[in-house]
């Protein structure tokens, strides 16, 4: 699959409408109960960027982007800004922030995610596109150092330690990630007249799986 390794303007992203997409097949019994079942093991986001415009200036960087995309043909990296780190909204991002594997003495290599709680559930959310410069890992409660104990690779999301954590110890990490997705859509309809009197182009967006 094309994929460039941009991220599309983040100001412009700023004021989309998007979030998860779940896909549950319900099925009603005789007896009135239901069976539920989902062929996806994890969400897909969809999202709008047209309302993200406010200038012909951004239509105009829209159409920049959209072309050097080549429309669906290749994706890109996407600033979901309502759920962008592994921090809460109002905090700076930590290496404690999400536990992301245990050590055995042989695996160096630990992919990057985000867990989402509540009550006793929990959904493990797969991060492959972290954002370069604010990834953050720990062991046993210990923030180390990048490049000296650990690298990551922002295309993957993937944490490889130089040396193997030890049986039983807890790996941590905390970053800011992009969601990697592609236009919905070949063909962008914009009319300066119609923008001018408050429209906007419908631009959708939809994750991708990489």
């Amino acid at each position: 699959m094309g994929f460039h390794n941009v991220r599309f303007p983040a100001n412009l992203s700023f004021g989309s409408v998007g979030g998860p997409e779940r896909r549950t097949e319900v099925v009603t019994l005789a007896n009135g109960f239901e069976e539920r079942n989902t062929p996806w093991a994890h969400s897909r986001r969809r999202y709008d960027a047209g309302l993200g415009m406010r200038s012909l200036d951004d239509i105009e960087a829209l159409i920049a982007f959209f072309e050097a995309r080549q429309g669906q043909l290749y994706g890109f990296r996407w600033k979901d800004w309502s759920d962008y780190k592994t921090s809460k909204a109002s905090q700076d991002v930590n290496f404690q922030d999400q536990v992301i594997g245990t050590g055995d003495g042989e695996t160096a290599v630990f992919q990057l995610h985000k867990n989402y709680s509540s009550g006793t559930a929990t959904y493990v959310r797969p991060i492959t596109k972290p954002v370069l410069g604010t990834v953050k890992v720990g062991t046993q409660g210990v923030e180390l150092q990048e490049s000296i104990a650990w690298d990551v690779d922002v295309t993957t999301g993937l944490i490889r330690f130089d040396t193997p954590p030890e049986e039983g110890v807890s790996v941590t990490a905390g970053f800011e990630f992009d969601v990697p997705v592609r236009f919905d859509t070949d063909r962008i309809a914009t009319s300066v007249s119609s923008f001018q009197a408050g429209e906007v182009p419908n631009v959708p967006v939809v994750e991708v799986r990489v």
